[in-house]
């Protein structure tokens, strides 16, 4: 009886010493899994922009994402219109919509941005022929280090300067519209002041305005070309002069050789 009661106490402390065990391995387990939890949630995604450098007509944002989303959770989406002049004309020919020239897309995590533009670069934009803008090719590329607020801060410095231009062009034409009334406001008073000198019988001196017309093209050719003969003139006189100097020359070199010639016969007669 002794013998089975120790047996029973040894079994007893065995089913104990295992459970304790198992209850370490699972407390294990479990703080593996916290620990890839917190690492998964410290290492954040960082966002990755593309640039799109070509943007179909009709397209708009709602399609760009439908289109892009397949590959990765997008974020922001931004597509620059059209110039207003550009707008301004096709309102004109009767074409109301607005069309974008580029556009920026920010995907979530910038690997799967990356994979998007490696892939879909000079790749057709639609996968079947009947699909919208498959005719067209994509044009990504991916912007290294850039970030939305780059964007912003581009979109506003540029949005300041065309205030800044405007400014100035509305200053400029107030300039001279003002110098334009203030030019007629003289003109009136001294056309009033003539009128009255005229009545009161003084003589009114006419201003006349000395000013030299442009020449036209005609005469333009005309004063090249006679200036063009006085220097053929003029070098011809130099050609004739050196000719002249070295006809001289010659006749007195010539003169010179005979003037020796006979005198060194001379001499050798006088020898002889």
């Amino acid at each position: 009886m002794e013998r089975r009661e120790e047996m029973k106490e040894a079994h007893l402390e065995g089913d104990r010493t295992g459970k304790d065990e198992e209850e370490e391995q699972t407390g294990g387990g479990d703080e593996d899994a916290a620990g890839m939890k917190r690492k998964s949630a410290d290492r954040k995604c960082v966002p990755g922009v593309l640039y799109l450098g070509h943007i179909p007509p009709r397209l708009r944002p709602k399609h760009l994402r439908n289109l892009l989303s397949v590959y990765g959770e997008i974020g922001r989406i931004f597509l620059q219109p059209e110039d207003s002049q550009v707008r301004r004309s096709k309102k004109k020919a009767g074409l109301s919509r607005c069309d974008f020239t580029e556009g920026w897309v920010e995907f979530r995590d910038k690997r799967v941005a990356k994979r998007v533009a490696a892939s879909l670069h000079n790749t057709p934009m639609g996968t079947k022929k009947r699909q919208r803008f498959s005719s067209d090719l994509w044009c990504i590329k991916y912007l290294h280090r850039f970030q939305w607020t780059h964007l912003s801060e581009q979109l506003a410095y540029e949005q300041t300067v065309l205030q800044q231009r405007l400014r100035t062009e509305v200053s400029q034409a107030k300039k001279e519209t003002n110098f334009y009334l203030n030019n007629v406001e003289k003109s009136a008073h001294l056309d009033k002041l003539k009128k009255k000198r005229q009545r009161d019988g003084e003589q009114v001196e006419e201003k006349t305005w000395d000013f030299t017309q442009r020449q036209t093209e005609e005469e333009i050719q005309k004063r090249r070309k006679k200036k063009k003969k006085e220097e053929d003139l003029v070098t011809q006189k130099h050609l004739d002069k050196a000719r002249l100097i070295q006809q001289k020359s010659q006749s007195n070199a010539s003169l010179l050789a005979k003037i020796f010639n006979s005198s060194q016969s001379e001499r050798q007669q006088g020898g002889t």
